[in-house]
């Protein structure tokens, strides 16, 4: 881990987690289920995913002793409230992305550049 960095910096930043968890909030609890409902995600990816995430605190492992073994996740209360804000984040990227360009914006007037003046 970076030191420089929080743990949840860690889980934000890896489009993985974010995905698991967003899965899990919405409804999708069995290992199985939760590697069909994220495209691209390989089983070993997603187990250590949801290991971090339960080391994390953000969800809860359930392991139910059945004669055919059955594991659930839920979201923690620490996960709810990642989720929300997780949910703000997107919101914000929306408005951002569909929000109309100031006149004069110019390719590096956002790096600290002036947009210059034409002929």
């Amino acid at each position: 881990m970076d030191e420089g960095r929080g743990r949840l910096a860690e889980v934000v930043g890896c489009k993985w987690s974010v995905e698991v968890l967003r899965a899990v909030r919405d409804g999708v609890r069995r290992p199985g289920a939760l590697e069909r409902a994220i495209p691209g995600i390989s089983t070993k990816v997603l187990n250590e995913r949801l290991a971090k995430l339960a080391r994390l605190g953000l969800v809860l492992r359930t392991a139910y002793p059945e004669v055919s073994p059955r594991v659930e996740y839920t979201l923690t209360p620490a996960g709810e409230r990642l989720c929300r804000l997780l949910g703000e984040l997107d919101r914000l990227e929306a408005e951002l992305r569909d929000a109309p360009q100031p006149a004069g914006a110019a390719a590096g007037a956002g790096r600290g550049e002036a947009a210059s003046p034409g002929p």
